[in-house]
């Protein structure tokens, strides 16, 4: 399960609005990349995929592949809109090591 917070919720339906993005849902996922190995990908989209795994959070559907998955059971979905940073911020309780910007981990 991925959770999502007030912040996050409330940031992601204002950015779907914005976008005319009604009926869509959040995805998330991991690529391969960033400095630490993986990084984590967000997105807004309205397709699910066979291998896909959906779940509702906070009243927020969010869907994430079947491999990403692996990566992000128990991960919490917030959002920063402070002075030091502002946007999504991935709490994964999986990740044994993160950069400083917090966009990449590994395992």
């Amino acid at each position: 399960m991925i959770k999502v917070t007030d912040a996050a919720k409330e940031q992601a339906l204002h950015l779907m609005k914005q976008d005319n993005k009604d009926g869509y849902f959040i995805r998330v996922g991991v690529k391969g990349g960033g400095c630490s190995g993986l990084m984590y990908h967000l997105d807004f989209d309205n397709k699910i995929g066979e291998d896909d795994k959906e779940f509702e959070s906070n009243g927020i559907k969010v869907v994430v592949d079947k491999k990403s998955f692996l990566y992000l059971v128990g991960t919490t979905l917030d959002f920063s809109g402070g002075l030091n940073g502002k946007g999504f911020i991935f709490v994964n309780p999986n990740a044994e090591r993160t950069c400083g910007c917090g966009e990449s981990f590994s395992l």
